[in-house]
């Protein structure tokens, strides 16, 4: 029988969390999205769907590009903000994020019939599969 193992775990602290992080950089340097927004990929019966989460994105601003079976999805947006008082810039603020993520298509999807969608933050793309490689239900053979 072997031994019960305990691991250590590093739980963070709550002071070391809050003070221990560069504030500074986290106002002024962080643009309202990551460079790399998170993405999820599922593998349905009659398709695969790809979501990326990107709030303050909107449908706009996103470019998706096919090219030798690889599906690029990328985005780029620029802002500033001007503050003025009493006629003089007292604050000036510019914002340039982008980001690019790109993802080799599996064999079997039916390119010409790709789709996408944005809701909420979160751009859709439905790559149907062509109807050869779509999952089928078991079935008995009969032998003769």
């Amino acid at each position: 029988m072997l031994p019960l193992i305990r691991q250590k775990r590093n739980v963070p602290n709550l002071f070391d969390d809050f003070f221990g992080r560069n504030f500074w950089n986290d106002v002024f340097e962080k643009p309202e999205w990551s460079s790399n927004p998170a993405v999820n990929v599922y593998e349905k019966k009659d398709d695969f769907e790809i979501e990326v989460a990107a709030p303050g994105l909107e449908k706009g601003d996103f470019h998706i590009d096919l090219k030798d079976n690889v599906l690029t999805v990328s985005s780029e947006k620029k802002e500033s903000k001007e503050e003025k008082e009493d006629g003089k810039v007292v604050f000036t603020e510019f914002n340039y994020s982008t980001f690019s993520r790109s993802f080799r298509l599996p064999e079997g999807i039916d390119v010409n019939n790709i789709k996408a969608t944005h809701k909420n933050g979160v751009l859709k793309v439905i790559l149907p599969k062509r109807e050869e490689y779509k999952q089928q239900a078991p079935r008995m053979i009969e032998i003769s």
